[in-house]
């Protein structure tokens, strides 16, 4: 009697028709996370990566102003004079000033139109693209690795205007949008968001640039030259011209949203 009791403790009541699974036993000394601790750990990752993505732009920023890159947009020539003695280096310290300032608030065109100036146009031109979407990438990536919930709040809803058309021509959207507007911080932030895949946007971002660049590039000197040459008079005509249109068409955009 005293060992069936036993065994009735041990192996639990029988029930016919029905077989008891026993749960496997741990060993001593082994541990096993919980479903409650692994999804507290997925947050605590994500949260790292994101801190050394962050970490990591945040240094290579200033290695650059240590590197005296940042005086590119101080004394263009004592810069340009320095990017060419240090050859390949050059080119470097070139690419890395452009991809890790252009996203976070740099405008790429000064990047675009001082590369024309510093080297002959075939490799301002391989500089400029080689520039131009490693920003991109990083832009992108940042919007939809590291930053996403944060930057979904302030993304303009202006932007969302192109969602279904991203959705029916996701590569040719993206094409059109980097031809018309380049590489505003606004638009790496909406791609990044959106759906589209990045090797659709990495394609369709190369496609985009790739005439407006070679332009800057090729006649870059030569409008360098023509903007030096205009009068002072001609530019506030363009200034006043421009102000006046941007005016009439948020009046009648306003009229329109009105009626």
């Amino acid at each position: 009697m005293v060992s069936e009791l036993k065994q009735c403790c041990t192996r639990g009541p029988q029930i016919p028709g029905i077989r008891l699974i026993r749960l496997p036993t741990r060993a001593k000394g082994s541990r096993t996370e919980s479903p409650m601790e692994v999804a507290i750990d997925r947050p605590r990752d994500s949260r790292a990566l994101k801190l050394g993505a962050v970490a990591t732009v945040v240094l290579l920023a200033a290695l650059a102003h240590r590197l005296g890159i940042l005086q590119l947009f101080v004394d263009p020539s004592g810069i340009a004079g320095m990017l060419r003695a240090l050859g390949g280096w050059g080119y470097v310290a070139f690419l890395v000033s452009y991809t890790v300032l252009q996203p976070f608030g740099m405008p790429g065109t000064l990047f675009v139109m001082a590369a024309p100036l510093i080297w002959p146009w075939p490799i301002a031109l391989a500089l400029s693209m080689t520039g131009t979407m490693a920003a991109s990438v990083v832009g992108f990536s940042f919007a939809r690795f590291v930053a996403r919930d944060w930057l979904e709040r302030r993304l303009p809803a202006r932007f969302h205007k192109y969602d279904d058309a991203l959705a029916a021509r996701a590569f040719l959207t993206v094409a059109v949008l980097r031809f018309i507007f380049w590489m505003p911080q606004m638009l790496h932030t909406f791609l990044g968001l959106s759906k589209v895949s990045f090797w659709t946007h990495f394609w369709g971002s190369l496609v985009g640039y790739a005439i407006p660049l070679f332009l800057l590039s090729f006649f870059g000197q030569k409008l360098f030259d023509f903007m030096q040459a205009t009068p002072p008079r001609v530019w506030l005509v363009l200034g006043v011209v421009s102000a006046l249109v941007a005016v009439a068409v948020w009046a009648i955009r306003r009229r329109r949203s009105a009626a």
